[in-house]
């Protein structure tokens, strides 16, 4: 395994460049199981979630292949419609596959999803609503299976914003016969992404980009190519690098309008923020302000951000509340951080901040992805040397996450370590 050491106290300035997104990749790959052929997925990054999808996919009978950022699909010869655990419990997203698959060939046996350690996230909005399009659900030892002859078109409303059932039933319906008409849908770009590729790929949808999707299903799809959109999560997770070192960058390859509230908050702490089309300005002098955030549903704050936020907040003078409306109990990176000496409190779905101590170093562990994130954000601020456990986790979710680090000013490198 791998760990990371962490010297803290650099000011981080330079330029980043954004990787694609995570989750809008995670979404491209299982659509392209909607119609036999070739595709270019451009600025695909280059992560483990993506490779754990990439061998899923080709035990499916597809061919993946990542050359720099562009992923070949290739699903010509897809030969079972079986995901099976061994992929399914390191990554929830693969569960994405359960739409596209019944769908297109009428049946489908999904393993129950995994990949990270916090919360209930359950699956029920993706079965309800492939139910409400025909299919029969049964679970078999901790399988879901699908079956239908065809798909129906049907109206199905989402009692809870979902982003991943809203990417399933998408992609379900885009095949089934008739129209449907999804509401209270999720309108994070990750989806307003795929819905574009669907489209791109012969789907009829209307309403992108709004909570109420209505798709009249075609009879075939065609392979089409796409360009990644820049990962806001990513993006904001070095705009917090900056403000919580006092420091000063350029990120590149970026949509800020992905990231309105986050840059709104950001400039609440003291933040100096420009933005254009694809680049965002930021830097930080002094300490930052004490600021409360609630994380929510787009285009709200990001519940992968609330984490990070936490770190910056142990640099603010000041109390501070983070509270999670999404997963109320995502705040196992809170007990970490205070083995650096933070003082945080949690009540409820909220953590209490009470910044403005002196972080020190020591050996902490990443329990998921951004926990690891904002753990490595908060060394980069504490005295001596932390020790960051289990990155794999970080891995996950940031492409060469420790070297651009280093490009910028940061004391990380990564070492081989026994630990577990």
């Amino acid at each position: 395994m791998d760990k990371f050491v962490i010297q803290g106290g650099n000011r981080l300035v330079g330029r980043v460049k954004i990787s694609g997104a995570k989750n809008g990749s995670l979404a491209l790959m299982p659509a392209t199981l909607l119609a036999p052929g070739t595709y270019h997925l451009k600025n695909t990054p280059n992560l483990r979630d993506v490779w754990t999808m990439s061998r899923l996919m080709t035990s499916l009978g597809a061919f993946c292949e990542l050359n720099g950022n562009e992923l070949l699909v290739d699903t010509t010869n897809i030969t079972s419609f079986e995901a099976p655990y061994e992929h399914v419990k390191k990554m929830r997203a693969s569960f994405y596959v359960l739409g596209p698959l019944v769908s297109r060939y009428g049946y489908a046996k999904v393993s129950m999803p995994g990949g990270c350690a916090w919360g209930p996230r359950p699956v029920d909005l993706h079965l309800k609503g492939l139910e409400k399009l025909g299919a029969e659900i049964s679970l078999e030892s901790g399988y879901v299976i699908a079956k239908a002859e065809r798909l129906i078109g049907n109206r199905f409303h989402f009692d809870v914003s979902s982003v991943g059932a809203t990417g399933n039933l998408l992609m379900a319906a885009a095949l089934a016969k008739g129209t449907t008409l999804l509401t209270n849908a999720a309108t994070e770009p990750e989806i307003t992404a795929l819905a574009r590729f669907l489209v791109k790929m012969g789907a009829k949808i209307d309403g992108i980009g709004t909570p109420q999707l209505e798709i009249e299903g075609v009879d075939t799809l065609h392979p089409a190519d796409e360009i990644t959109i820049p990962d806001r999560i990513e993006t904001a997770t070095y705009l917090i690098a900056a403000a919580i070192t006092g420091g000063k960058l350029e990120l590149e390859n970026t949509n800020p309008y992905h990231l309105t509230a986050v840059i709104a908050k950001l400039e609440e702490a003291g933040c100096e923020i420009d933005v254009n089309a694809d680049k965002i300005s930021i830097e930080m002098n002094g300490k930052p302000k004490p600021v409360d955030i609630t994380a929510t549903i787009y285009p709200g704050f990001p519940t992968d951000v609330q984490s990070q936020w936490t770190a910056l907040m142990l640099a603010a003078e000041g109390t501070s509340k983070i509270t999670d409306n999404i997963y109320p109990d995502r705040f196992k990176h809170v007990p970490e951080l205070i083995r650096l000496g933070a003082n945080v409190e949690v009540v409820d779905n909220s953590a209490i901040v009470i910044g403005g101590r002196k972080l020190s170093g020591a050996t902490v562990m990443a329990s998921d992805l951004r926990a690891g994130a904002s753990l490595v954000l908060a060394a980069l601020i504490a005295e001596g040397t932390t020790e960051v456990l289990r990155v794999y986790h970080i891995d996950r979710g940031y492409e060469n996450f420790e070297q651009r680090l280093q490009s910028i000013g940061a004391n990380i490198k990564r070492v081989k370590t026994d630990l577990i």
